[in-house]
């Protein structure tokens, strides 16, 4: 992905949509910390009764921690008592805590009460927010009164060895009261970071299969789809999640991907902003078992010109699957949607989709796709594809033209309206020039055909899926783009914790395939603080957007210019290529790049890594 200025503001403003009660991803969108290997179990709160005055708590005013008639205690005679005024006000509670670093398990609890004059059965008025750091773990309202104390629970281990607020916001609206009474809140912290026994990624060699009948406009999707797996490590798989990626996009009231009638398992609570969906497995699978999961799918595409919008007629299904997380060394990876950037971090798998849709659209997809007629006025498209990472498609009335590389791939470019026949013959031009080069120093491209749909309305310039990509009418982004088919697509990274891996590898592609050397661009280098890095992860740059681009795409690219200069022109060459064949269909990481690196030099590259501040 090519990001622009706008990507932040997109970011904030997706940022506050309201989230109904859900669990927080396993790793936060918030400042890095290390962890331990040792945790002493603690309860963090002070406090938490309320009992002993009002210290170290933060309260917008002396009235929220109370003992006054009107509301109870869960315990004891204190209690917080947020909001309950009947006209608009704003309440806040919160304090500061500290995990401690190597416990593998941290759970937040508080006991909520709601009541409320509000008559209405439909609409949420008055509502409570409760946040760790920077992230919303529920939303509460006028919706979920109740008439005693409900305990609510979170599992916040993803903020081991971290300082962060616990946090709670109550808002009323002009009229009639809600009060939101909170008590006993309590932080528990116990067990080691034993990561699991085998570090494999699992679970492995996903196959998914797919059918969806869409509306007459393209924009919403109904139909089933399937995944079988296998657990490749020696340590039993339980459970599985799906992520749904593209909720992000909408609320959890309100969600533009939904799952149900789940089969070959149960499916429990959606966490991560309701992107993450866990399934427990009715038998757990022993290394080499497998297992197949169905369930119906919908999917309603909101408007918009992005990688999961509609632009006006044009529709781009981006992420909508859901796809299987993985489970490594580190446990789940159940990271957090980043509108910045991606988090999208998979194993090769195979699909089969066939996608039923009006003729009157085209669909562009993933893989190579074959049309059947259909029903009346309708068309089946049925695409496969082999060892891909994720399956994105788009849907409108585009216009088409294609050709074939001098190499043999076939290309098409679909344009939205307003692009010139012009504009579309660059690119398919582009396009054809760009996939062979790019073959040619890394190893031939295995997907068959390539689909690029064009539009000048995206927002964040362009995005890449396998043998499929968005883009503006530009030479450069385009290139960019085709790059990610290898750094990305083929050699896969976590581009949530890694994210130069992807995309400085294909924007230093793109500077070769434009004959671009790089020459003194590190003299430029001017670093924001000490704790910026080249190998920082999306959790950093969410929280430092406006440098995202300038280190991960300019920096970055700049650094594997300057190890090129320090091994040589055809070393460099025979390194990329040898790395790519290494890591065909597989999962880079940057230890390994950097002992690939060293392997292909007589020099200690020590140094070299420390100035690029490439670490890991």
């Amino acid at each position: 992905m090519r990001p622009t200025p706008h990507k932040s503001l997109a970011a904030a403003a997706c940022a506050a949509a309201a989230l109904a009660a859900v669990s927080l991803p396993a790793t936060p969108a918030s400042a890095e910390a290390p962890r331990a290997d040792a945790c002493t179990p603690a309860q963090v709160v002070a406090n938490g009764g309320f009992e002993s005055g009002t210290s170290p708590w933060t309260q917008s005013s002396t009235s929220v921690i109370t003992s006054r008639t009107g509301e109870s205690a869960h315990g004891g005679t204190h209690f917080a008592w947020l909001n309950g005024v009947g006209s608009t006000h704003t309440d806040t509670l919160s304090q500061s805590v500290t995990i401690p670093s190597g416990c593998s398990k941290a759970t937040l609890t508080f006991w909520l009460h709601i009541d409320t004059t509000e008559t209405t059965s439909s609409t949420a008025y008055d509502k409570l927010t409760a946040k760790i750091g920077s992230t919303t773990l529920a939303t509460y309202s006028n919706l979920d009164k109740n008439t005693g104390y409900v305990q609510k629970s979170f599992d916040v281990s993803g903020f081991a060895g971290q300082t962060v607020d616990v946090a709670f916001t109550g808002k009323e609206d002009s009229s009639l009261q809600t009060s939101f009474v909170l008590d006993d809140v309590a932080l528990d912290t116990s067990g080691g970071s034993t990561p699991p026994a085998d570090s494999t990624r699992t679970p492995a060699a996903p196959s998914y299969n797919v059918s969806l009948t869409s509306n007459a406009s393209g924009n919403g999707w109904t139909g089933h789809e399937s995944a079988t797996f296998t657990n490749a490590s020696s340590t039993a798989l339980s459970e599985v999640y799906l992520r749904l990626w593209d909720n992000y996009h909408g609320t959890c009231s309100a969600m533009p991907i939904t799952v149900s009638n789940v089969t070959g398992g149960t499916a429990g609570a959606l966490s991560v902003g309701c992107t993450a969906l866990k399934i427990d497995l009715p038998t757990p699978l022993t290394q080499g078992q497998s297992a197949t999961i169905g369930f119906d799918l919908g999917i309603s595409v909101p408007s918009g010109a992005d990688r999961f919008g509609a632009d006006g007629a044009f529709n781009n299904i981006g992420n909508a699957l859901p796809v299987l997380a993985i489970r490594d060394a580190a446990g789940w990876h159940l990271d957090p949607y980043t509108n910045n950037g991606e988090s999208f971090y998979s194993l090769a798998a195979d699909f089969k989709v066939t996608l039923d849709h009006p003729t009157g659209l085209l669909v562009p997809a993933t893989g190579t796709s074959v049309d059947t007629p259909g029903s009346s006025g309708r068309t089946v498209t049925t695409a496969t594809a082999s060892k891909v990472r994720d399956f994105a498609w788009a849907a409108g009335p585009f216009s088409k033209i294609s050709g074939t590389s001098p190499a043999g791939t076939a290309i098409n470019i679909y344009s939205v309206s307003g692009i010139s026949s012009s504009d579309a013959q660059s690119m398919l031009a582009t396009a054809k020039s760009a996939v062979d080069t790019h073959a040619a120093r890394f190893g031939a491209y295995p997907y068959g055909e390539l689909d690029a749909v064009i539009d000048n309305n995206y927002w964040f310039g362009g995005m890449e899926y396998p043998g499929f990509v968005l883009d503006l009418v530009s030479t450069t982004a385009l290139t960019h783009e085709i790059g990610h088919q290898w750094w990305y697509g083929i050699v896969g990274d976590d581009e949530y914790n890694s994210p130069w891996l992807d995309e400085a590898f294909a924007d230093y592609s793109t500077d070769l395939a434009q004959n671009k050397t790089g020459t003194n661009c590190w003299n430029s280098v001017s670093w924001a603080s000490s704790a910026e890095k080249i190998t920082n992860s999306m959790a950093y740059w969410d929280a430092h957007s406006s440098r995202y681009s300038t280190v991960v795409y300019g920096y970055g690219k700049c650094a594997l210019h300057d190890l090129r200069r320090v091994l040589g022109d055809s070393v460099m060459a025979t390194l990329l290529k040898d790395y790519a064949t290494s890591h065909w269909y597989g999962v880079s990481t940057t230890a390994e790049f950097k002992a690939a690196a060293q392997a292909a030099t007589s020099t200690d590259l020590t140094s070299f890594w420390t100035q690029h501040r490439i670490d890991g």
